[in-house]
């Protein structure tokens, strides 16, 4: 009930919006809205995370058992007087809950997106299995939200959490483009690449998941060296990769070491090098490319990632500012978006022609 009322806003100004196109435009335009709330999904949820607000309501799906913070005050002001720094505060409980109605909303609208793709299934360029594939995701990125909070922040979780929010984008774009039907004519080589560099990409936003999740982003305090006047300290590889272990913990429940904290920030920023650089080459090779869309998408390409060297450079040497770190997160979600719109398949019947 709730979150069909909170999707009814973004719904009803789509529908007043575009109610006299086609079912395709229409399911086009849905989908791009649905994409941008994703994006601000990925973002909240990054700012959930880094004001400790992931436990602002220690339950699911409510707080306390309730449907809004304020209906849950009382609960909430006796654990903060006992611990006025949280996990469970006034503020944090209004960030969790606000994380989790955008979540909702996006839910709702992918729903609306299959519910009308199987109406309008014969108007439509790609099968069915795509929008319900993608309202099936949706509901396993639920479940990560709830396994977030119960398992108390639980770090593979956490960081599945946040891939699997990188994939609904990844899927909501695809849909985008079969929607739109533009073939940019890449070449099997190009697309090949593409490809390549998407899958370093998605190494790059494991490891830098599993920094954040383990709270690894001063384990490093300098730049270009890891420690002032030290390129490579020590680093305990074997402890920082030891998935299955509690926030703060390693595997036989004792606390983790500061040297496998320096081993997971190492390793995020050493693979950086690797997918910074196929992202270069590729977009130097689509630069200049006959279709101007695939010419935009290298420029946003080469421009986002200047975006994550310097966003990524401003968290160490200025001690994790919260709009840095929060622009990386975007960042990555926004190159994710950018190499998947490359590489998204056109059904053939769907096509309309290079842009």
């Amino acid at each position: 009930m709730l979150a069909g009322t909170l999707a009814s806003i973004p719904l009803g100004w789509w529908w007043l919006k575009r109610r006299h196109e086609q079912p395709r435009a229409r399911l086009a335009a849905l989908t791009l809205l649905t994409i941008f709330l994703t994006f601000d999904l990925i973002a909240f949820g990054a700012f959930t995370r880094l004001t400790d607000s992931g436990l602002g309501c220690p339950d699911w799906p409510g707080c306390y058992g309730q449907s809004t913070p304020l209906a849950a005050q009382d609960h909430i002001r006796k654990a903060e007087a006992a611990m006025p720094s949280g996990p469970v505060t006034w503020n944090k409980a209004w960030i969790e809950m606000l994380h989790r109605y955008l979540a909702m909303v996006v839910g709702a609208l992918i729903l609306a997106i299959a519910a009308l793709s199987w109406r309008h299934r014969q108007a439509l360029p790609h099968a069915l299995s795509l929008p319900i594939f993608t309202l099936v995701w949706v509901i396993l990125q639920g479940l990560f939200g709830k396994y977030t909070v119960t398992w108390k922040l639980y770090p593979a979780i956490v960081s599945l959490h946040l891939l699997g929010a990188m994939g609904l984008l990844a899927l909501l774009v695809v849909q985008k483009r079969a929607f739109d039907g533009r073939y940019w004519g890449l070449s099997h080589a190009q697309r090949l690449a593409s490809m390549a560099v998407l899958g370093l990409l998605l190494v790059q936003v494991a490891l830098g998941a599993w920094v954040s999740t383990n709270y690894a982003v001063l384990a490093c305090q300098s730049f270009p060296r890891c420690q002032p006047n030290v390129w490579w300290p020590e680093a305990d590889w074997a402890q920082g990769f030891t998935v299955l272990r509690a926030l703060g913990h390693d595997a036989q429940g004792g606390y983790i070491s500061f040297s496998a904290l320096v081993a997971i920030h190492l390793a995020h920023r050493s693979f950086a090098l690797v997918a910074a650089a196929g992202m270069v080459a590729l977009g130097w090779a689509l630069h200049g490319h006959a279709c101007r869309a695939v010419r935009v998408h290298a420029r946003w390409l080469l421009s986002l990632l200047l975006l994550q060297i310097a966003t990524g450079t401003a968290n160490v040497v200025l001690n994790w500012p919260l709009l840095g770190a929060l622009c990386h997160t975007a960042g990555a979600a926004a190159l994710v978006g950018v190499l998947v719109s490359l590489v998204a398949p056109i059904p053939a019947t769907a096509r309309l022609g290079s842009t």
